[in-house]
């Protein structure tokens, strides 16, 4: 098992290269949100700033960074640049679900954790797909193994790749037999390729979240990574906690980044006719108020979901519904959030000198992430009527 503490110092550390990054890492999210292309140099930040290390166990050479952390990291992120955060929140998942929890075996997850540390490789899981949509609602993937000498030939098609032109492997879900198989697909394999049909989408321009098409790609016998049954549950029945959490905080965090926003402007803007900021107006201090309120409601939940799955190992099996309770919660939040911070704003929040309708536009992007509202809940909503069934009656009834 990982790590379940992080240095404060460590933490404060990696916020403060995120703070050093953060007006270039807006400038080039503004430049590829305008042109439709992929956030390759803030990727290249990200490496650079060894971000990718984060949730990498210590005995694997890496910083051992635990949901709780990660999670504020990626909210950091994502007040400048989404796209960069949802791209590493994708990566910290598959990281840190293992790092708690390893499915693998042991030397294939090690053989990862050190293409990660040495070769600063990226990972994403590949498991959308056109017929099936998202695997969170079940079915088995269309994506097709089947066994040849020293490993497996994969063909296949998957959709919503985030940050697919930087990743170095893919995992890959497929039917093996009768059965699911999870592969690590190298992206340099013969036979991946990699299709643009997200340019034109209203929300993350820049995430680079392509088509993978597999033509008979090898794998080989070792990169056989899980195998279970169409009815067996992930992670051995745990709540994905790790997906969860990093999702709610990149959509927090674009909530965050919208506040800061006109609450900027707001202190700025004088016009003529008023003769004074519009941060005086008690309207606009309403409006800034409740985006505030909306987005420490949501925050307190998703953090103390993060602490407690961190700190406290033995809650984690029964966890599900606070996690989708703080993911729902931060979605909605950043919604609400960018819908107040334009109507704050006014004409200027339309036009793009003013980052506020990219905030706008990528927040609704949370709403598809897993689990969407109507699971979260319906979990909560089981969640409560269980607790009650089995709460003892008082005897005044």
């Amino acid at each position: 098992m990982a790590e379940t503490a992080t240095a404060p110092r460590a933490l404060d550390a990696v916020l403060m290269r995120i703070a050093a990054m953060r007006e270039d890492l807006a400038h080039t999210a503004d430049q590829c949100d305008r042109e439709a292309r992929f956030v390759a140099d803030n990727v290249q930040r990200v490496l650079d700033a060894h971000l990718h290390r984060l949730p990498v166990p210590r005995a694997q050479g890496g910083e051992g960074f635990n949901l709780l952390a990660c999670t504020q990291v990626l909210r950091h992120l994502a007040r400048a640049d989404a796209n960069t955060a949802l791209g590493l929140a994708m990566h910290f998942h598959v990281i840190g679900s293992l790092a708690d929890h390893c499915t693998w075996p042991p030397e294939a997850f090690a053989q990862l954790c050190r293409s990660v540390v040495e070769e600063a490789a990226l990972v994403n899981s590949a498991a959308s797909e056109p017929e099936m949509g998202s695997p969170s609602r079940g079915g088995l993937p269309a994506t097709q193994a089947r066994r040849t000498p020293g490993g497996f030939r994969l063909n296949g098609h998957k959709r919503w790749v985030t940050w697919a032109p930087a990743l170095r492997f893919f995992i890959v879900t497929a039917t093996l037999d009768d059965a699911i198989g999870v592969f690590v697909v190298d992206a340099r394999a013969p036979g991946l390729a990699l299709v643009d049909t997200w340019r034109d989408s209203l929300s993350l321009r820049g995430s680079g979240s392509l088509d993978v098409i597999l033509r008979d790609v090898f794998v080989p016998e070792a990169w056989l990574v899980e195998r279970r049954s169409p009815t067996q549950p992930r992670r051995n029945g745990l709540p994905a906690a790790w997906p969860t959490c990093a999702f709610a905080a990149v959509y927090l965090g674009i909530g965050e980044g919208a506040l800061e926003t006109v609450a900027r402007y707001a202190l700025q803007r004088i016009p003529t006719a008023l003769g004074k900021p519009i941060a005086e107006l008690p309207h606009i201090q309403r409006l800034i108020g409740q985006i505030d309120a909306t987005l420490r409601a949501a925050r307190a939940v998703l953090l103390d979901a993060a602490r407690r799955w961190s700190e406290h190992p033995d809650q984690r099996p029964t966890m599900e519904a606070d996690l989708a309770a703080a993911k729902h919660l931060c979605t909605n939040a950043a919604i609400t959030a960018t819908d107040l911070a334009m109507r704050a704003a006014g004409a200027a929040g339309l036009e793009r000198q003013l980052p506020l309708e990219r905030y706008l536009r990528d927040a609704r992007a949370g709403l598809m992430h897993p689990p969407q509202d109507d699971r979260a809940l319906e979990l909560l909503g089981r969640a409560v009527l269980q607790r009650v069934a089995n709460a003892p009656v008082s005897p005044d009834g």
